[in-house]
């Protein structure tokens, strides 16, 4: 069954994506209204209405001349089971984690899109992303994957040629994995449903998305809902 779609002015009914909106009220923009962006001059928010949501919308928003402004917005997809806070998060509970994180690189079956400027790996054969907690190589890429990562334990990234056509890394516990907190956690194309506790949109937005990050705006990735506890405006 399809997911619930937040309904949204920005949305292009063709790819799910469209340009920038005007502000049509007095209150700041979302950004403004965090208690941090990240320090770049880009921002992606993805906003669930609650915590057990699994469909949301994700903007994207460019830093220009002191003020946040949207330059698009599509449906988003969560985690199966919700969102949680990303410091409480446990492994295989198909929650999305809520935080604030950068976005390390990109990586895909597809080529990159036309003006793509990230660092784009392209999945092979050998491609996995090691899930497994008694490795050296939790919550990273392997190429190939060494024999301390079970198989049965990662993700084989050519399996997914449909979610991870296009793809960003979300920093999410990546820097620093703490065993057990959760790995493989991606920006990526939607599949049928809800995701594992990924972040999902529609091909056409990842396309846009990947055209219009530069790394060197520093843009990051904010999880969050409208209010309470996990509430965006808090990361």
């Amino acid at each position: 069954m399809r997911p619930r779609v937040v309904a949204t002015a920005l949305v292009c009914a063709s790819l799910g994506l469209l340009g920038a909106a005007p502000d049509t009220g007095a209150t700041p923009p979302l950004p403004a209204r965090m208690a941090d962006t990240g320090g770049g001059t880009q921002l992606i928010t993805a906003v669930a209405p609650r915590a057990g949501s699994t469909s949301g919308t994700l903007t994207w928003w460019d830093l220009r001349n002191g003020r946040w402004t949207p330059a698009g917005s599509t449906p988003a997809r969560f985690g199966a089971k919700g969102l949680v806070e990303g410091a409480s998060r446990r492994q295989g509970t198909n929650t999305t984690p809520t935080g604030l994180y950068d976005l390390p690189y990109a990586f895909g079956v597809q080529p990159a899109p036309r003006g793509t400027s990230y660092a784009y790996r392209p999945v092979r054969e050998n491609s996995w992303w090691c899930q497994d907690n008694k490795s050296r190589a939790y919550n990273r890429w392997t190429e190939p994957r060494p024999a301390d990562c079970r198989a049965a334990e990662s993700e084989h990234l050519l399996a997914y040629r449909a979610q991870y056509a296009y793809a960003l890394v979300i920093g999410f516990n990546y820097h620093k994995p703490v065993r057990g907190r959760g790995a493989g956690i991606f920006l990526h194309v939607n599949g049928r449903g809800a995701t594992a506790g990924c972040v999902s949109v529609s091909a056409g937005a990842m396309r846009a998305l990947l055209s219009w990050a530069r790394p060197w705006r520093r843009p990051h990735l904010a999880i969050g809902t409208t209010d309470g506890r996990t509430a965006i405006t808090r990361y």
